[in-house]
């Protein structure tokens, strides 16, 4: 297997403008739509490999390196065939990722996964349309992103299925649930999920939106106390965290209610302070959740590697199994992968995995989690696996 590094995608330049399938190279170096039998397959992986979301692309990218390794029996091949992998920096900006796939599609690739940013996964989608490539898309979870077009799957959750996760705390038929959330786009978009999901489930659902640049949190702790809530659901992020959850805990929330927010990558889990103990957690994912043979494979391929494995690692390990097989399957025909990869049912590294045939929904199942001390530190603890059907969106379209 081969791969090799673009730093900064290079924008093409051509009379075709953003559909570039029609005068795209039908061979690029033995790209994948070039009828060799022995060809190689030319995969293109976008992802942040700077960036503020940088750690979550080096997860991303550690597990799909250890995917490839386990789904090709250690050769980097399929059916003969060398996977050539090209790894292209986005930074997190949809400018540079819808340049990076251009200047891969042009070159002749027809299959495209990554990216953990939710903007420049769909920037990536509307390309692969345009052009009829594969596109895998990584840990983004917009929801938007599942039923968006024929070409687009997901290795990743989304959204909506932290939210369901979160209803499996409470009955949500009747209960009160408050969005306690920053008034920017990330919190109003949380909001609007949990109506989406809970609401339709029968919980009356509120909000305490806190102003983006608070540092006092003590009046909105009060109002969230005041409401009475049966289950106050937190979306959160950035530097103000431990000052949000500490005002929680000061005016006791997290004795009075269920708390619950979702478990972050290994660097947050010392963030909660105090109030770690008193938190619920629905979760994506955290080493040894599955507690599976696949899951310990990508354990031991990324550790072996020199990474660790992390919130995302499970999104690129499911990214190459699905790949690999979409190559399997379909060989060069882009419809054929598509075939492929539509019902496909395996065992990934969080458990048994399905992509839903009518929108690509990853089937999967997700977690409630704790997180116990452990001298100074914090380390997760599996409470509960939850059902992949039991949170599964609902279908797109």
């Amino acid at each position: 297997m081969r791969t090799k590094k673009s730093l900064h995608a290079l924008a093409v330049v051509t009379a075709c403008g953003l559909a570039l399938a029609a005068c795209a190279p039908s061979t690029a170096g033995g790209a994948a739509g070039s009828g060799e039998d022995d060809a190689p397959i030319d995969i293109g992986i976008i992802y942040s490999e700077s960036g503020a979301l940088a750690a979550y692309g080096a997860a991303y990218k550690q597990g799909f390196e250890a995917g490839l390794d386990y789904a090709t029996d250690g050769t980097g091949e399929v059916d003969g065939r060398e996977l050539n992998i090209t790894y292209v920096d986005d930074a997190g900006d949809p400018e540079k990722g819808v340049s990076a796939a251009k200047d891969l599609i042009g070159k002749g690739y027809e299959i495209l996964g990554g990216t953990v940013v939710s903007g420049v996964a769909l920037a990536i989608a509307e390309q692969a349309e345009q052009n009829k490539v594969l596109y895998v898309s990584g840990p983004a979870a917009v929801d938007t992103l599942t039923g968006i077009n024929h070409y687009t799957f997901r290795s990743g959750r989304q959204s909506l299925q932290d939210v369901a996760t979160a209803g499996t705390f409470v009955d949500p038929d009747g209960a009160d649930v408050v969005v306690y959330a920053q008034d920017n786009a990330f919190g109003q978009g949380n909001l609007a999920a949990v109506e989406a999901v809970l609401g339709a489930q029968g919980a009356n659902v509120s909000s305490v939106l806190v102003p983006e640049d608070a540092t006092e949190f003590t009046p909105f702790s009060k109002k969230v106390l005041n409401a009475d809530p049966d289950l106050v659901f937190v979306a959160w992020a950035g530097g103000t965290s431990g000052a949000m959850w500490e005002g929680l805990d000061q005016q006791g929330v997290l004795d009075a209610t269920t708390v619950v927010t979702g478990l972050g990558d290994v660097s947050t889990y010392g963030a909660y302070g105090d109030a770690a103990a008193k938190v619920e957690f629905l979760s994506h994912y955290f080493a040894g959740a599955a507690g599976t043979d696949t899951e310990q494979a990508m354990i031991d391929g990324v550790e072996a590697a020199g990474g660790t494995p992390d919130l995302f690692t499970p999104d690129g390990f499911a990214a190459a199994q699905m790949i690999v097989h979409a190559v399997a399957e379909g060989g060069d025909d882009v419809d054929g992968m598509v075939s492929a990869l539509e019902g496909y049912e395996f065992e990934g590294p969080k458990g048994d995995m399905t992509v839903r045939a009518s929108d690509h929904a990853l089937i999967q199942p997700m977690y409630q989690a704790s997180l116990v001390a452990d001298g100074d530190a914090w380390v997760p603890q599996l409470v509960e696996t939850v059902d992949a059907e039991a949170v599964a969106p609902a279908e797109a379209g």
